[in-house]
């Protein structure tokens, strides 16, 4: 390309954009004729100075010099151009900016989550009934989790298979039976023991919180769940108030009077076991295990299991809530659905 054609090339583009952001009124039109002409991929002086290199080597210099007074020519259109975009002083449309008239935006408030709402509620009620709140660690050692609650060690519930077990540092296998073996706790019976061994009695406590045990999610299990256990140890606590204490509690979760069933059963940390079911729309459900402290248990803890008896039991927190609102499938608790969770 001679240095001729290439000079007018050259004054073309710089009238064309010149031009072009001159008649920029609006944001729209000033960005697409910055892509037109300066864009860094497509832009048309990126096109041209591509040239250059075609224009005889004689010649370069002084066409060199006549491209940057072309993209001086034009950057100082655009920055006019995007001072006035910017300043407003393109004209706008005529009208009023804000319609008074219109209704206003309603603010959309978030709502507590249902198992949220039944843990407040389940404590509101065992509250009334004389028990206490506690809490613990979700993270547990073998002696809370399974030795104290009598659960030896080639019990099932021990099973890698079946809890979480965690890695200790330096090591790349876990020996489930050492003592310095740690998991996610399985149930809230931990805390039983650990207000046990730091508490004389009587003890009257309910523990609530997440549990974690690896079952494929399905409409009715799901590897992280929540639970609540009540533990009642003093001189002379039977089986007579356990059943009280559950009809009580479900009367006033469920609402009307629920009755209580008790079905034989086994647990290593309960002597005698049962199943507690309850008759509730003319249906019996399971709710969970109970049963009279082991005297093992009580020992594990430093009591005198001739002086003290007691009773435990535990539900599991999705349950009640699903059979309190109707919901047919766990997995709708923990699908962060706001279609579902409005419903509460």
């Amino acid at each position: 390309m001679e240095l001729e054609e290439f000079v007018t090339s050259l004054e073309s583009l710089a009238i064309l954009a010149e031009q072009a952001f001159s008649d920029a009124k609006f944001h729209e039109d000033f960005e697409a004729a910055r892509v037109q002409f300066v864009g860094a991929r497509s832009g048309q002086i990126k096109a041209i100075q591509k040239e250059l290199g075609s224009v005889p080597s004689e010649s370069r210099p002084e066409a060199g010099k006549k491209l940057n007074q072309v993209k001086n020519r034009i950057q100082a259109a655009l920055d006019a151009a995007q001072i006035r975009v910017s300043s407003g002083a393109s004209p706008k449309p005529s009208g009023p900016i804000l319609d008074p008239t219109l209704p206003g935006t309603r603010r959309h408030l978030g709502r507590i989550h249902p198992i949220t709402q039944t843990i407040e509620h389940l404590k509101e009620i065992m509250g009334r009934l004389g028990f206490a709140v506690v809490e613990g660690p979700e993270v547990e050692d073998t002696w809370h989790n399974f030795i104290a609650l009598n659960i030896p060690e080639d019990h099932p519930a021990r099973d890698p298979l079946d809890n979480f077990y965690l890695s200790v540092a330096g090591k790349t296998s876990v020996d489930v039976n050492a003592d310095e073996a740690r998991l996610l706790r399985s149930q809230t019976s931990t805390v039983q023991i650990r207000v046990m061994g730091s508490n004389p009695p009587p003890v009257r406590i309910i523990s609530l919180g997440r549990v974690y045990r690896p079952d494929p999610a399905d409409a009715t299990h799901f590897p992280m769940f929540h639970q609540m256990e009540g533990l009642w140890i003093d001189h002379g606590v039977t089986m007579a108030q356990l059943k009280s204490v559950l009809r009580m509690f479900a009367t006033s979760y469920l609402g009307g009077d629920v009755t209580i069933r008790f079905r034989p059963s086994f647990f290593p940390f309960t002597e005698p076991s049962v199943e507690a079911d309850f008759l509730w729309n003319d249906q019996w459900i399971e709710f969970g295990g109970a049963g009279m402290v082991d005297p093992n248990v009580l020992k594990a803890v430093g009591y005198d299991p001739e002086s003290v008896t007691g009773f435990a039991f535990g539900l599991g927190v999705e349950r009640l809530c699903m059979r309190r609102h109707g919901v047919l499938d766990i997995r709708d608790l923990y699908r962060n659905d706001l279609r579902f969770l409005h419903q509460f």
